[in-house]
């Protein structure tokens, strides 16, 4: 959710406070980028001060918090993990990223969401699989980044222990619709689409002669493989099951052209990778999306959207839909694409939070 500390309405003095806190090393007042700011962070820091803004990052008690301070031409902005301009927080800035709220907003104007709900016991989580219908998906009420999210859940007992393990993590767990197609994330910046990655699971193209193992193996000798952005394919337990869900095993060998799913995380840690398809996205797509932003009335939102193809009409391709917004996207995503443009969303940030910044690159 966005953070009280991007609306005080005194932001100088507010400062003052925070030096006279550092005399008393309570707080810190960092000057440059560290190896303990967020990737995100060093990107938007980057831009700054290729814009001539002063971009400064406060500490309390030593830790990192992503607290900020930017200044341009004698104008201020504090914020928490990512700026928007002056001003008072949109109306969906409470709820966005919290994954039952924003699916029953969602449902009120037509925007397409996973059937489903929120749960807190497992009779209800029962039911839920039972009106929708297998297979279902199960995750964390709020944003979990992939962990304790289970796909493909067939019967009861699967529900169950997907359940439990949510819950874990969160006070609630999502029961809802499994929507068929890859996870897009749509980065949009007043209101407009800037960047669109595709988020692709671990996986393997096959060639007609070598087994998935071998497959495999190869993929995780790719440079781009050894980090710190894409890591090896994952070949343990996870792995197992899925090439078991598909009537594979490590010993077959895949058609030319045909792709095996290793694992149907796409969390970069599991060995999954994006790709830029900006200019891909169908026209009727991006008024879906802009409609989302219009509605939200917020100028920095992120959309976890799931569809096969991007390049064609969402009406076409029923059922897909929103999965989750996210008010603090990462837009290190666009930046480091496995293959595609990189798209320079950082600078569509500082264009609407401070506008002359642009006018005053080198």
């Amino acid at each position: 959710m966005g953070s009280p500390f991007s609306r005080l309405p005194y932001e100088r003095p507010f400062i003052g406070l925070f030096q006279f806190l550092a005399g008393f090393t309570v707080a810190r007042i960092i000057q440059k980028p560290d190896d303990k700011i967020s990737l995100r962070s060093k990107i938007l820091w980057d831009e700054a001060e290729r814009r001539g803004i002063k971009m400064f990052e406060i500490r309390l008690f030593g830790l990192p918090r992503d607290f900020y301070f930017a200044e341009f031409e004698g104008k201020m902005r504090t914020f928490n993990g990512l700026p928007r301009p002056k001003g008072p927080d949109s109306w969906s800035l409470r709820w966005m990223d919290n994954k039952s709220v924003m699916k029953k907003q969602f449902q009120k104007v037509g925007i397409p969401v996973a059937k489903g709900r929120a749960c807190f016991a497992e009779p209800t989580a029962l039911k839920v699989l039972h009106e929708v219908g297998a297979p279902v998906i199960v995750k964390p009420h709020i944003g979990s980044r992939s962990r304790h999210t289970f796909i493909h859940i067939m019967d009861d007992k699967g529900l169950l222990k997907a359940f439990r393990s949510a819950k874990q993590i969160s006070f609630l767990a999502m029961v809802e619709q499994e929507l068929q197609g890859f996870v897009f994330r749509i980065t949009l910046i007043n209101k407009k689409v800037v960047a669109v990655i595709r988020r692709e699971p671990p996986r393997v193209m096959g060639d007609g002669v070598r087994t998935i193992r071998e497959l495999a193996l190869i993929e995780n000798q790719n440079p781009l493989r050894q980090g710190p952005t894409f890591h090896h394919i994952e070949l343990g337990s996870e792995a197992d099951e899925e090439l078991k869900r598909q009537k594979f095993t490590w010993q077959s060998v895949p058609k030319k052209g045909e792709w095996v799913v290793l694992n149907q995380k796409v969390g970069r840690g599991s060995g999954a990778v994006t790709v830029d398809v900006t200019h891909s996205v169908h026209p009727d797509n991006l008024v879906l999306f802009e409609k989302i932003g219009k509605f939200l009335d917020d100028n920095l939102v992120g959309i976890d959207f799931i569809i096969e193809d991007i390049a064609k009409p969402w009406i076409e391709q029923m059922p897909c839909g929103v999965i989750e917004c996210n008010s603090l996207p990462f837009i290190d995503l666009h930046y480091f694409p496995f293959s595609g443009e990189v798209q320079l969303v950082a600078g569509n940030i500082w264009d609407i939070v401070f506008p002359g910044s642009r006018n005053s690159m080198g």
